[in-house]
């Protein structure tokens, strides 16, 4: 079980990584920037960025109904059922992602606008057809996984 959850995890993370990091190219293709001091009330100037961008960090620190949540779910059992202090010492870093997780978020889309985004623009039906792929990709993986997970339970004696 915890290799299946493993690689459901690779799945589930070779989707939400790449939404993310395209995030965060809309916003340096804007402003030029990777420093996040630089960025403060983008949801005043780009709603529409804004949401995705919260999906994404969402499926990042997954939760329900997320693909990361079904992969790492299949971890902590995993992880549980070998031994008590490995899942403890688990759980505790999944915590500790999601707190940054949420604390970049906030730190970058709320507060008072920066001077350095007053003349931002937010994402074109272009740049949010481009993610909407992986949006619908973790939302179904999240809703539906069985199917993935039968397809890696098949495969994986192939491999090993």
């Amino acid at each position: 079980e915890g290799l299946i959850a493993s690689i459901f995890l690779m799945i589930a993370h070779g989707i939400v990584s790449p939404a993310l990091f395209i995030a965060v190219t809309l916003l340096y293709e804007r402003h030029h920037t990777r420093l996040v001091r630089y960025y403060r009330g983008v949801v005043m100037t780009m709603p529409l960025f804004s949401i995705v961008f919260m999906v994404f960090t969402l499926a990042n620190i997954a939760v329900p109904l997320s693909c990361n949540f079904v992969g790492e779910f299949l971890s902590l059992v995993a992880a549980f059922s070998t031994s008590t202090s490995l899942g403890v010492l688990t759980s505790t870093s999944m915590v500790i992602a999601a707190a940054y997780s949420l604390y970049l978020y906030n730190r970058i889309c709320f507060g008072q606008l920066s001077p350095y985004l007053i003349f931002s623009r937010d994402i074109n039906r272009r740049e949010f057809n481009g993610q909407l792929p992986l949006i619908v990709a973790i939302v179904l993986l999240g809703i539906v996984p069985y199917p993935l997970i039968e397809l890696i339970r098949v495969c994986l004696p192939r491999f090993l």
